[in-house]
């Protein structure tokens, strides 16, 4: 039986979208035109403002009847529920104001994932105009923050890199299956993660049929993935991390080499990732290898783990699609979580393929 929620046009949460002309953005309001429960009342694009959505995405076109506003002229005492698309250093300077006024958010930027404002301008180069609000922001991943998301006025939603890796190695960690020491991770993404803004490095004849290592070291999710992953597992981690561009629109896949604490088996590993994602509805940990065609235009997190027995390490490999449940989607999973929705609810069936 369906809540009253969804009969009642006067209870659907009202949206808005800070960032809609991005590559994230507009995801976002691909899936929240298909969501049961939400209207998107107002959307905002710096150099989109006053131009149609249909007009810039015509995919739009029949359905989405929006045109851009400036952020300024965001009214947030009409709208339930704020998400910012924005590059880091843009959402901190209006977040206050949005939470000032009762409008609830969800960041899909990375201005609100780390607990300190030193470390975020270590790696962001920017500094942090909102440090206070950082105790209070809750880190977005579901499968292990469910309740306090419920809760939450602010919510920071993972980036993309840091959700596949995430959710490979926290089963692992929890459950002292791996030493924390010596974990080497390599992530490919497809180029959307890096937005839409046009670049000589980013064009189609620096990356049709090549690959790239980039921020080898210095990547911006590192402090990131290096943080959730102590907080959850209660003692430090240490991860080698190298992320790569590859010449596809969307996807990420990892793969993750752990030292095994003790000797064990491919079923033994199995039961203990199933046991943690018991109720999670999106992650689905598989007996084959995963592919990135299997999650695209989905938020599904697939994980696959195998013990190596000649060098007695834990390899995993998560896929996910970057701008579903690496951005927009799980962004929309949060919001379900904060106004008592199930996950599911506008993310799963036949449209979302």
């Amino acid at each position: 039986m369906q809540p009253k929620f969804y009969a009642d046009s006067d209870l659907m949460i009202d949206a808005a979208i800070v960032g809609a002309s991005g590559y994230s953005g507009a995801e976002l309001l691909r899936i929240l035109n298909l969501h049961p429960g939400v209207t998107v009342r107002a959307v905002t694009g710096r150099q989109a403002a006053g131009k149609r959505v249909d007009e810039l995405y015509p995919v739009f076109s029949g359905d989405v009847e929006l045109t851009f506003d400036e952020v300024q002229d965001l009214r947030p005492g009409d709208i339930e529920v704020v998400f910012i698309a924005l590059p880091s250093g843009e959402a901190m300077t209006i977040v206050p104001s949005l939470l000032d006024s009762g409008t609830r958010v969800v960041d899909l930027g990375g201005d609100f994932r780390l607990p300190a404002p030193g470390v975020y301008e270590e790696f962001y180069h920017h500094t942090h105009s909102a440090p206070g609000l950082l105790p209070e922001a809750v880190y977005g991943l579901p499968e292990i923050h469910e309740s306090r998301i419920r809760d939450a006025r602010l919510v920071a939603n993972p980036g993309c890199y840091p959700t596949s890796v995430e959710l490979a190695l926290l089963p692992a960690l929890v459950n002292r299956l791996i030493e924390p020491d010596g974990i080497v991770v390599n992530s490919l993404s497809g180029v959307s993660g890096a937005g839409r803004s046009a670049s000589l490095e980013m064009s189609f004849a620096e990356l049709n049929e090549n690959v790239r290592a980039y921020k080898i070291g210095s990547h911006q999710h590192l402090p990131e993935i290096t943080s959730v992953l102590e907080r959850a597992a209660g003692f430090p981690v240490s991860v080698s991390f190298v992320p790569h561009l590859v010449p596809i629109t969307r996807g990420i896949y990892t793969t993750i080499h752990a030292d095994l604490r003790t000797s064990t088996t491919d079923e033994a590993v199995f039961q203990c990732f199933e046991s943690f994602y018991h109720d999670a509805p999106f992650v689905r940990v598989r007996n084959s290898v995963p592919q990135i065609k299997d999650v695209v235009y989905t938020n599904y997190c697939d994980l696959y783990c195998t013990v190596e027995p000649r060098t007695q390490k834990l390899i995993l490999v998560s896929v996910i699609d970057n701008l579903v449940k690496g951005a927009a989607g799980q962004a929309i999973q949060n919001m379900n979580i904060m106004f008592d929705l199930p996950q599911e609810t506008g993310l799963k069936g036949k449209d979302h393929r």
